[in-house]
């Protein structure tokens, strides 16, 4: 008989929370009608924190994803009026991604859309369960935290 595997039983853990996070951040942007997928809500999120607009490649690897899937992306996300490819004025072979004013009003929506999501996640756990869980999830991603906490300023 094999002893337990407490790794192997946490990462399952995890695998299943993270399925779990997807499904429902999928269900409550559907319910936000957005047209929206997680993956163009995660470059919108992502391109927002940009202080000018980035080229693909710069989205591509904040994203951690291959450049064409980026195109792919993007593609969809004009198509809907959330973002525009504008030449770049030092590189005139360039393209980078802005937000359009229907992008900035679907990331206020996807917000909330998050928002509700986390909610029902979170929804089972107490507010000191909360806090541990922030601090264990800081520790795991090797974040600064950003709940007032900071143990590596």
């Amino acid at each position: 008989m094999s002893s337990p595997d407490p790794d192997g039983l946490l990462a399952e853990q995890l695998l299943r929370l993270t399925r779990r996070v997807h499904r429902i951040q999928k269900r409550h942007l559907q319910q936000h009608a957005l047209g929206i997928t997680p993956a163009q809500s995660r470059l919108l999120r992502t391109l927002a924190h940009f202080g000018e607009p980035p080229r693909m490649a710069d989205l591509a690897e904040s994203l951690e994803v291959v450049p064409r899937a980026v195109t792919t992306l993007v593609d969809g996300l004009e198509a809907g009026g959330r973002v525009r490819r504008v030449p770049d004025p030092a590189n005139r072979r360039a393209i980078r991604i802005e937000l359009t004013a229907e992008g900035r009003g679907a990331l206020h929506e996807l917000h909330g859309a998050r928002r509700a999501a986390a909610e029902e996640i979170l929804e089972p756990l107490t507010d000191e369960q909360r806090e541990a869980l922030g601090e264990l999830l800081d520790t795991l991603v090797g974040t600064v935290p950003t709940r007032g906490r900071c143990r590596r300023c």
